[in-house]
Formats: structure tokens, sequence, C-alpha cells
């Protein structure tokens, strides 16, 4: 058996290569032109900056005590950026602290 490229998509053991192949496909086939509804969807994906996503939320303000912030819900483009920003680099500290280290 030749393998002319190893790619890894986790540290995990799968029951066979189908859903490793099935991962690959979905990840690279995203960012062809034309996929995604929204091209610039993809800007904010996790790793893009090698950051882990920050937080989404979505409606209701609240949701069984989980509140939006109120800085999403300000309308001001820079303070919600900024915020943004933060999570990301927060949420990578705490999940994912071998992305920083470079």
């Amino acid at each position: 058996m030749f393998i002319t490229k190893e790619i890894s998509i986790g540290d995990y053991v799968l029951s066979g290569g189908e859903l490793g192949a099935a991962v690959l496909c979905d990840a690279v086939i995203r960012l062809i032109p034309g996929v995604l509804g929204n091209e610039t969807s993809a800007l904010t994906d996790s790793f893009q900056d090698n950051l882990l996503a920050p937080p989404i939320y979505t409606k209701p303000r609240d949701y069984k005590g989980h509140q939006v912030p109120d800085v999403l819900l300000s309308g001001h483009a820079a303070n919600i950026e900024s915020w943004r920003e933060e999570q990301a680099l927060k949420r990578t500290q705490e999940r994912r602290p071998d992305l920083l280290k470079d």
C-alpha cells in the first residue's frame, strides 16, 4: 500500500474511511464559491484566524435563563466586533490553548 498524503480529522478512531472522507469533503466543498448561501460566512468559521469561533446567539433574548449579551443588542458594530474577538480568544484559551502557542 502506498500512502501519498495523510490527513488527520481528529484524535479518535472511526469504524471505516467513509465517515472521515465525508468530513474532509464537507470541509473542502464549503470553501468552493457558490456552495454556501452567504460566502462571507466562512470568514467567521472556527480556525479561520487560528481561533475558535465566539459564542453565537439567536432569538429569544432570554432562553431558559441564558441571556444574549447586551453588547450584541447594542447595534454598535465596533463594540460587537471587539466582543466577538475577546470571546474567540477566551474560548480558544479555555478549549484549545495549543492553537495559541505560536
